[in-house]
């Protein structure tokens, strides 16, 4: 069975339409990447946990905020290494002045024996959704789109 990984895709209405939270990876692989390479907030589900818990507390620990209210199912989503993700829609306005993700250890650089810490999202973002689809990792560029058809809004958008 491939991996499960559940997220959160925030999402709060504009007059000039609707805006998605994204998150960018943290780490040095990362670093100097921006189009495509932001994500919604998600993680691997732990043995039992069901994806909206699992979505909830990921989203909490890669951003350091709340999802509060009402969660839509978007679906699941293959990811392009096989990993599955079940996305939900939750409307909220976070403040992005309180982003503080959780941090990761890794050797850094590769087989210096070191251990670096990172955060696992260094930084987050609202973007529109047109916007949302250049930044966002391919692959995630679906999770997008079932918002779009959840929102009723012209999917080519």
């Amino acid at each position: 069975m491939p991996p499960r990984s559940a997220g959160i895709l925030m999402y709060r209405r504009r007059p000039w339409g609707p805006e998605v939270l994204l998150v960018h990876p943290g780490g040095p692989y990362w670093a100097k990447k921006d189009k495509g390479a932001w994500t919604i907030p998600k993680g691997l589900l732990e043995a039992g946990e069901e994806p909206l818990a699992a979505a909830l507390r990921e989203f909490s620990e890669e951003t350091g905020l709340a999802a509060e209210g009402e969660a839509i199912l978007l679906g699941t989503f293959r990811q392009a290494g096989g990993k599955h993700v079940t996305a939900f829609a939750v409307e909220g306005d976070a403040d992005l002045a309180a982003f503080k993700s959780n941090l990761f250890e890794m050797e850094w650089p590769p087989r210096s024996g070191r251990l670096a810490r990172f955060a696992e999202a260094d930084r987050a973002g609202w973007f529109q959704i047109q916007e949302a689809r250049g930044k966002i990792l391919k692959s995630q560029v679906p999770i997008l789109r079932a918002l779009a058809v959840h929102l009723g809004l012209d999917v080519a958008e």
